[in-house]
């Protein structure tokens, strides 16, 4: 692992940025050993931007930092899952019925070009791009309401629920279903089908935590019990 970060100034939130990727898409999975000097040898920085990227991490429940035992991912935590599971779905469900009202001609474009390539994205069965073009289709919703910054804040809590979701896509071959549901959003935007757009949104979130007791059974050293917290 050997990434150059040229921008001197901008060192911790390139690193920041490179291992929450690495995080969330299950690259460092839960339970990794994190250690400051392979990072920093890693990123060709100093140890300093790395240990800032460590405490950034540590806020969002990404990491665990312990004294005197180390630096190490943290489990997924089913209670934050459902909680951001849970914000989703109020605030996507107002959006998509906010975009049934009135969205722009390119982000339509936009969306559209985006399941041509979730289609491409099944076909080489490449589990990273369709995660990334899932959020996308998302994050372009809330762009064409001129609500970017609402997503932004939903990144702030979905960290540990999008662990669950690249899980899911790498757990099961079968993805044709995930498309469908944001082609039929895009088709109920299209017709400014508010009632059957927020139905579709509804189920499409929910989705997201059926799935979780079937992971938590099959990759149990990844969650956190919290029958013991």
């Amino acid at each position: 692992m050997s990434d150059m970060l040229p921008q001197p100034g901008s060192a911790g939130n390139a690193v920041y940025a490179k291992l929450k990727e690495r995080i969330v898409t299950l690259e460092l999975p839960p339970g990794t050993a994190l250690s400051e000097k392979e990072m920093s040898v890693a990123f060709h920085v100093s140890r300093t931007p790395v240990r800032e990227s460590f405490v950034r991490l540590a806020q969002e429940g990404l990491v665990l930092v312990l004294p005197q035992r180390g630096t190490r991912v943290s489990l997924i935590d089913p209670e934050l899952v459902e909680e951001a599971r849970f914000m989703r779905e109020q605030l996507e469900r107002a959006v998509i019925r906010l975009a049934c009202e009135k969205f722009p001609e390119e982000g339509l474009a936009a969306l559209a070009d985006n399941l041509k390539r979730q289609q491409d994205s099944i076909k080489r069965h490449d589990n990273h791009a369709m995660f990334a073009l899932d959020e996308e289709f998302h994050r372009l919703l809330f762009g064409g309401c001129r609500k970017q910054g609402t997503w932004d804040v939903i990144q702030q809590m979905n960290a540990h629920l999008n662990r669950t979701r690249v899980l899911w896509l790498t757990t099961d071959p079968h993805w044709e279903n995930l498309y469908e549901q944001h082609q039929a959003m895009y088709e109920a935007v299209a017709a400014q089908d508010a009632e059957r757009a927020d139905r579709l949104m509804k189920e499409h979130l929910q989705l997201s935590i059926s799935n979780l007791p079937v992971l938590q059974e099959r990759y149990p050293g990844y969650f956190l019990n919290t029958s013991n917290k």
